[in-house]
């Protein structure tokens, strides 16, 4: 009776550690691709690099994330492309097509307009408006927000560069969004953390992208030097960022009314454009998941000098 035991902990343990070590490949890849995206990414390249045939990299992606690489490429590409679009009016669609992985301004004019049912100068010329009102409505309480950021101004601040510990979700929902914090929140205490900051990563633009196709990253940050050495959880590292950065005291219903203000009102106004790095929300210490009438946050989007 041991020994059989002692066989389904051996068992269960080596399933765990085979699961760990798929979604730490899944996740380096996403992250790869993200900070990539204006490059031709070589996926055979890539899996041998990895240490792993193409085939099998495929398969793991694909259960991890739940679509495939090739799928998911196009997509970050034309997110980061319909975002510039709106907010980066002195570039022109071939530099905005080629900044997002596109080398043909054909190819990427004919996949947009696939993605979106309009093409990108329909798109930069008011297009956008529409679609993200539809992806708010679909938010349900994003579409009764009446909040008025227009009075919001942001400081421009320069970030450090930090190591994010992190869990991805597919799918943007307050349930959802509740269950990963909390999940989170569990391996805070678990690794007795004291000193760190509470990330909401926005690498898809929830107000641009079908909300259950939209990943969200929950994500714990700390300095460099301060590694934790026992975890299954992916981290990954960024560099120093510029970032216009807004202090908000909001409800967590009007998160994606803040989001939509920013890119579509203050952004093409600003003097400033965006990058394609992801905008992100510090929370501080504090649980958004806890009951509160509001949350207090900063809001930081990167930006650069036009």
């Amino acid at each position: 009776m041991l020994f059989s035991l002692s066989i389904f902990v051996i068992i269960r343990d080596m399933k765990k550690q085979t699961l760990n070590k798929h979604n730490q490949l899944a996740n380096n890849l996403m992250f790869y691709i993200y900070e990539y995206i204006d490059t031709d990414i070589n996926i055979d390249e890539l899996s041998k690099e990895f240490g792993i045939s193409k085939f099998h990299f495929h398969r793991i992606f694909k259960e991890q994330m739940g679509m495939n690489i090739y799928e998911i490429i196009k997509s970050i590409r034309l997110q980061k492309a319909s975002n510039l679009l709106i907010t980066n009016k002195l570039s022109t669609i071939t530099e905005i097509a080629n900044m997002c992985g596109y080398h043909s301004q054909s190819s990427f004019i004919r996949a947009f307009k696939n993605r979106f049912n309009q093409t990108p100068t329909t798109w930069r010329n008011g297009g956008y408006k529409e679609y993200s009102d539809w992806i708010l409505e679909a938010f349900k309480s994003g579409c009764i927000s009446n909040i008025d950021f227009s009075n919001l101004e942001p400081k421009i601040i320069k970030t450090e560069a930090k190591r994010f510990y992190y869990i991805r979700q597919k799918g943007y929902s307050k349930k959802s969004t509740i269950q990963t914090w909390q999940k989170l929140k569990t391996w805070i205490y678990t690794n007795e953390l004291k000193d760190y900051e509470q990330i909401a990563v926005y690498h898809d633009n929830p107000i641009i992208t079908p909300l259950n196709k939209c990943f969200y990253v929950a994500s714990i940050s700390q300095a460099l030097n301060s590694k934790i050495i026992k975890t299954s959880l992916p981290y990954f590292e960024t560099k120093p960022d510029i970032c216009a950065s807004f202090e908000v005291f909001c409800k967590y219903d009007d998160i994606l009314e803040l989001i939509q203000w920013v890119y579509h009102k203050w952004l093409p106004k600003s003097g400033f454009e965006t990058t394609p790095n992801p905008s992100y929300i510090t929370l501080g210490k504090e649980y958004f998941w806890e009951s509160k009438e509001n949350l207090n946050f900063i809001y930081n989007i990167p930006v650069r000098f036009i």
